[in-house]
């Protein structure tokens, strides 16, 4: 398999960026989401310059180890297999949309509100783990803080998304769990819609079938 190119670069921009921002607070704030800023000073850059940049070291190397783990294994063998010469563009896009997808619900929520600011590629590598989960939904899964625990990852995927939603609704931390539920809702759909439009052709079925094909052989 070749070399994740993409998906190192991307974590060393990451890793660069977010070290380079924590001894410079000026870089921090200049950078991170603030959907005021976005709207009434015309920051665009904010919404995809947030995702370099990371709270602490824990916030950064959890995003990282992710995002090798995950994007890796997409860059690698799902997607060339899927989309052939296209495979390194649907992963860029994969991976920066969903940076704009777990973005876009807080700016209209906040867009008013100076106070509230983001930073971190969770979204976007929310994206990426459920773009694996449509592409192999009965692979076990770990959860990292317990990784004893193994689960189909179509389970890790609605318990997933059920937390986050449950969270983002109860606002009970500082957390954008939010950001992560869009973000993974966004790399399901994307990769199951861009493979019924430039997906490999001698594939014998399109992912969302099998995706549920397989979920089904479990019952």
């Amino acid at each position: 398999m070749a070399f994740p190119i993409v998906t190192i670069t991307i974590l060393l921009a990451c890793i660069g960026f977010s070290l380079y921002a924590f001894s410079n607070r000026t870089v921090f704030e200049k950078y991170m989401f603030n959907a005021y800023a976005i709207k009434h000073f015309n920051q665009k850059y904010r919404f995809l310059s947030h995702a370099f940049l990371h709270s602490d070291y824990g916030h950064l190397m959890i995003n990282m180890f992710v995002l090798y783990s995950f994007g890796g294994i997409l860059e690698k063998a799902f997607f060339p297999q899927l989309f052939e010469k296209f495979s390194s563009l649907a992963y860029i896009l994969l991976y920066t949309g969903g940076i704009y997808a777990s973005s876009i619900v807080d700016y209209y929520r906040h867009k008013n509100n100076q106070y509230y600011n983001a930073v971190g590629a969770s979204g976007a590598v929310s994206a990426l783990v459920f773009s694996t989960i449509l592409l192999s939904p009965t692979s076990n899964m770990g959860i990292i803080f317990i990784p004893f625990l193994k689960i189909p990852s179509w389970i890790f995927g609605l318990l997933y998304l059920a937390y986050s939603f449950y969270m983002d609704k109860r606002k009970g931390d500082s957390v954008a769990h939010g950001a992560h539920a869009w973000g993974a809702v966004f790399g399901f759909f994307f990769t199951g819609i861009l493979d019924l439009i430039i997906a490999n052709p001698n594939l014998e079925e399109r992912v969302f079938v099998t995706f549920f094909k397989e979920i089904l052989t479990v019952f």
